[in-house]
């Protein structure tokens, strides 16, 4: 598996995510994600699914030294008083010691970052977790993060597709040192339909899926995959056989629109960057 490197954090570049989908789907889907090489796996609070993912992680019997684990904490969770509990509670669902990986979900309106940013440090200290990172940030508020920070800022997890331009974005967290974690690639849907996507991949005998996740490989971001259905998860974790060629990548840089952003919750998200 290919990986990225970002302030000592090995990450797997193709992670497997599980938002929006059921305890039942998880149980059912991590085994294939396992047996495809996959070992990234990313969940959040707010998912509700840590303990089905942990569950499912137990009972395939993969080893803890190989998996790269990554959980967010809720913006309900932004205090003194529950922050390190509901780190506490999500490491027991996930049946392990300490993550690889605990970012703050969104910076929301109502906690400072300078605040979350400290109560992220103490759990750090605690060794409640190995690395570190935020998502949903603008530049401002990554910038500010790192600034604040005692240890490092390893990513920030912001949705990217070829209908949303990030350009801006991930040139600071590449001068930053930052690494990009990719959520949301296949646009809600929109991805395996796109008929510009389903052409590229043609000669390479690919999918529009495939062609996007590639895409997002091929610019040095971590990509989450996602799919509740095992006989799907193979497919997806197929995409480092084959490489875009730069008037590939062009042509799906031409799919950007203005109103390519699908996430948005008001009062979760920040002002977005141009």
């Amino acid at each position: 598996m290919q990986t990225i490197n970002a302030h000592g954090a090995t990450i797997p570049a193709l992670g497997f995510g599980v938002f929006r989908m059921t305890d039942a789907e998880v149980e059912r889907v991590v085994p294939a994600a396992l047996e495809a090489g996959l070992r990234h796996f990313d969940t959040a609070q707010i998912y509700g699914n840590e303990a089905a993912l942990g569950r499912a992680l137990h009972k395939a019997g993969a080893r803890r030294d190989e998996l790269f684990l990554t959980t967010k904490v809720w913006v309900d969770n932004y205090s003194s008083e529950k922050f390190a509990a509901s780190v506490d509670e999500s490491l027991d669902k996930l049946k392990v010691d300490q993550v690889d990986l605990l970012l703050l979900h969104w910076p929301a309106d109502k906690v400072a970052i300078a605040e979350q940013i400290a109560l992220l440090n103490a759990v750090k200290d605690a060794s409640k977790t190995r690395f570190i990172g935020v998502s949903n940030q603008n530049i401002a508020q990554m910038q500010e993060s790192i600034a604040l920070s005692r240890a490092p800022i390893v990513t920030n997890q912001i949705e990217v597709h070829p209908y949303l331009e990030q350009r801006a974005v991930a040139a600071a967290a590449e001068a930053a040192g930052v690494a990009i974690t990719a959520y949301y690639g296949m646009a809600d849907g929109a991805v395996p339909r796109d008929a510009t996507l389903q052409k590229i991949g043609a000669p390479y005998g690919k999918s529009a899926a495939q062609v996007a996740l590639r895409w997002l490989i091929q610019q040095g971001f971590v990509a989450l995959s996602k799919t509740a259905r095992p006989e799907r998860v193979a497919e997806n974790a197929a995409i480092f056989d084959f490489t875009l060629s730069d008037a590939d990548m062009a042509a799906i840089g031409t799919l950007a629109r203005t109103d390519g952003r699908l996430v948005n919750p008001p009062g979760l998200a920040p002002a977005w960057d141009a």
